[in-house]
């Protein structure tokens, strides 16, 4: 199920970014060793008292002037803000209420979201009577804090997750296959959720998402169930004006928590950009299986392996997730389309596919004697067993004499080597290390 969604917004200069930081800590550490992925980040995962939330920071509001960025800024805040299930709201507890905070708390009680005031920058002792202006907000107490040392951010996280909706439970199978279909806005993710569903295929129901008023598609095709989690919005039109910038990734991370399956959705005609980028690295950090659809193929002027180049174009940028098939289709044509069918049934076998711990450690020795692991000033890595201990995606837990000596090419060398015997096509792989005594 998705998890709810945390909305840091604010004014400039206020340590948004900072709390952000702060809230995730190192859950950012896993994308940052992968080439291939855009370090400019908006999202997050997290967790306080047993519930994980995804966090967004925003850029900071301002309502002075009518240069482009600002207006974009303020619009993907609006986003942002539209999309949360909870609204934190900085200010700075050393410069008091300003007019732009003013003006900020008063869009925040129209959205009729549950919002938390927090007031950072509290390192020096401030009087609980200088807090008392920020209760003019009309947003209730405000909440002391330092989101550089860390001061207060527990008893702001308290009231946060107190907010939460109820968790739900989820409405289908488990052998239902839930694809979500993302990607940046005027891709054609409408027009290809109603080319595969078709009127020719039996609609089994249509049921309410989660908490986003998005209708899923669920129907039967070949005895198989799918579940089609549109992205938040793209069936019903938002009030906010999407941006074709980083702040559409939001839309995806409901569809993203809420599936197995990601088929990431990009323009033939354009090829893969920045945001696509992004899209692609928060499906992959979540765990999915994921196709690439490159869409309105049949725009696409040929030439001698027009295709074919393409698709070295893509990894090349994509160099995160190589397992990731590449499909051509045209949603407007059908070109295509029905292939998707096959690839995402292959894709989702592979995400639930366990592996003996026998041939696992066989393949294990072979790569260690192929290829020696690396040491350190005299000190060798030793990998003395390996075993999966979870699907979905696999995870595969190697016991070895020291993390540390564990180098990251080394690492992906053993990923290599494992896809190589046992497939796990279009799934990524979790490789963890754990120190035997």
């Amino acid at each position: 199920m998705s998890k709810p969604m945390v909305a840091i917004v604010g004014r400039p200069n206020v340590g948004k970014s900072t709390l952000f930081n702060r809230l995730i800590g190192q859950r950012l550490a896993i994308v940052e060793d992968f080439p291939g992925v855009t370090r400019d980040r908006i999202y997050g995962d997290s967790e306080w008292n047993g519930r994980e939330f995804t966090v967004i920071d925003t850029g900071g509001i301002e309502f002075i002037g009518t240069d482009r960025i600002l207006d974009l800024t303020r619009k993907q805040a609006k986003l942002a803000i539209e999309e949360a299930d909870v609204v934190l709201f900085i200010v700075d507890a050393r410069q008091g209420v300003t007019t732009t905070d003013a003006e900020i708390a008063n869009i925040l009680r129209k959205t009729n979201k549950p919002v938390v005031l927090g007031a950072n920058k509290g390192e020096v002792k401030i009087e609980k009577i200088d807090l008392y202006e920020f209760y003019s907000l009309g947003l209730g107490e405000p909440i002391l804090l330092s989101a550089v040392h860390g001061i207060g951010t527990g008893d702001l996280l308290d009231e946060v997750t107190a907010l939460f909706p109820e968790e739900e439970p989820d409405p289908y199978a488990e052998d239902d296959i839930k694809v979500s279909i993302i990607g940046r806005p005027n891709v054609g993710k409408s027009s290809l959720v109603n080319a595969l569903i078709g009127e020719e295929r039996v609609i089994v129901s249509d049921v309410a998402g989660t908490t986003r008023d998005a209708i899923d598609s669920v129907f039967e095709h070949n005895g198989e169930n799918f579940v089609f989690i549109d992205t938040a919005g793209m069936r019903k039109k938002s009030r906010v004006e999407d941006p074709v910038e980083k702040y559409s990734v939001i839309r995806s991370l409901r569809a993203v928590d809420r599936s197995t399956v990601s088929l990431i959705v990009i323009e033939g005609t354009e090829g893969l950009t920045e945001q696509d980028k992004k899209i692609a690295g928060y499906a992959h950090e979540q765990g999915n299986a994921c196709i690439i659809v490159v869409n309105k193929w049949d725009l696409v002027e040929k030439e001698t392996n027009t295709m074919a180049k393409m698709t070295k174009e893509i990894k090349a940028e994509l160099l995160f997730m190589p397992y990731a098939p590449i499909i051509f289709v045209s949603a407007l044509t059908k070109q295509r389309v029905n292939k998707i069918f096959d690839v995402i049934i292959d894709v989702a076998e592979q995400h639930a596919r366990r592996v003996s711990t026998s041939s696992l450690n066989e393949v294990i020795k072979e790569a260690t004697i192929m290829h020696a692991p690396p040491s350190d000033k005299g000190k060798r890595l030793k990998i003395f067993y390996a075993t999966q201990i979870a699907v979905g995606p696999p995870t595969i837990a190697m016991f070895v004499n020291d993390p540390e000596l564990m180098h990251f090419s080394y690492m992906r060398y053993l990923e290599n080597q494992i896809r190589e015997a046992f497939g796990f096509d279009g799934t990524p792989i979790n490789l963890t290390l754990r120190k035997r005594d």
